[in-house]
């Protein structure tokens, strides 16, 4: 049972939740900041849960069709998709009882934008979106509340919501710094989407799915693919200029190498069963030697 569970939610394929998790993690060592552990494996909880429960719901409806396309019966999915929802949702809801309003928003918005991935009258899949939702929700979401939840009061943004008024008070460098700190999850996420929906385009047409690369075409598709592992690899070095990342990230730059010899594999040819895979391998070399990087700075920075 358990391992048709896993065939369901694809746990393999969570990787993009896990590394943006860890690389903020790193970040907050490199940072000096205590990390606020029952919180954290809380976030984590609610977060990963989550991620199992958008994929069975997208896995779900796929099957609607074709029920042999599941590991057991459409009924006993339908109920897992619910345990998933109620439990990563009482979880969530937890954390924000026990932080502020703003986790309670942004996480709410996580997950509707998961429910209606695949779910509703014009499903966020079949739209030119979800290369900059996925980047978005797992580059730059999973970062920000990781952050926030562990960070001082107000390092970031300030949120009071009143009947006759609504105060937002922004911290422009801290937000600055986030942002370009999760430039590498969000293009090394959106990519895999790109790339899945580059190999996917003319079996997306024939049924009527209208994905990213439908209005780039499969050329520009693939000069996007490569322009935003460029970025990237720029957003930390600036990090580095800026001093505010330590200067042993730039070591990160010993994996352009294999990451071009990846892309070029693409370039050559967008066939699902042969060169998708390099988008997999680019997030895991990226996001993994992001993550050893900024674990390596703080360790450094304490020296």
């Amino acid at each position: 049972m358990l391992k048709k569970f896993f065939m369901y939610t694809e746990l393999k394929t969570k990787i993009t939740s896990l590394f943006a998790f860890l690389m903020s993690l790193a970040y907050l060592f490199y940072a000096g900041n205590p990390i606020r552990w029952n919180l954290t494996l809380i976030f984590f909880g609610s977060m990963f849960l989550f991620d199992l429960n958008t994929t069975a719901i997208n896995n779900y409806i796929d099957s609607k069709d074709h029920p042999h396309m599941l590991p057991f019966s459409r009924r006993t999915g339908l109920v897992l998709i619910w345990i998933l929802f109620l439990v990563s949702a009482g979880m969530g809801l937890y954390l924000a009882w026990r932080t502020d309003v703003v986790v309670l928003l942004l996480g709410g918005l996580c997950f509707l934008c998961g429910v209606f991935y695949t779910y509703g009258p014009v499903p966020i899949s079949r739209q030119p979106l979800g290369e900059l939702l996925s980047g978005l929700f797992y580059g730059i979401f999973i970062p920000f509340l990781l952050l926030y939840i562990n960070m001082p009061e107000g390092t970031y943004l300030t949120l009071q919501l009143g009947l006759e008024e609504i105060n937002l008070k922004l911290q422009v460098l801290p937000l600055l710094t986030l942002l370009l700190l999760a430039v590498p999850p969000f293009c090394a996420t959106a990519n895999i989407m790109l790339a899945n929906n580059t190999c996917d385009l003319e079996a997306d047409i024939l049924v009527k799915r209208f994905t990213l690369p439908y209005y780039l075409g499969k050329e520009r598709a693939v000069d996007l693919f490569a322009t935003l592992y460029l970025a990237a690899y720029i957003t930390p070095c600036i990090l580095v200029l800026g001093g505010l990342l330590h200067p042993i990230t730039l070591l990160l730059l010993l994996t352009v190498p294999k990451c071009f010899k990846n892309i070029q594999a693409f370039r050559g040819e967008q066939v699902k069963s042969k060169t998708f895979i390099v988008s997999i391998k680019n997030y895991v070399l990226i996001m993994g030697s992001y993550t050893i990087v900024l674990f390596l700075g703080g360790i450094l920075e304490r020296m």
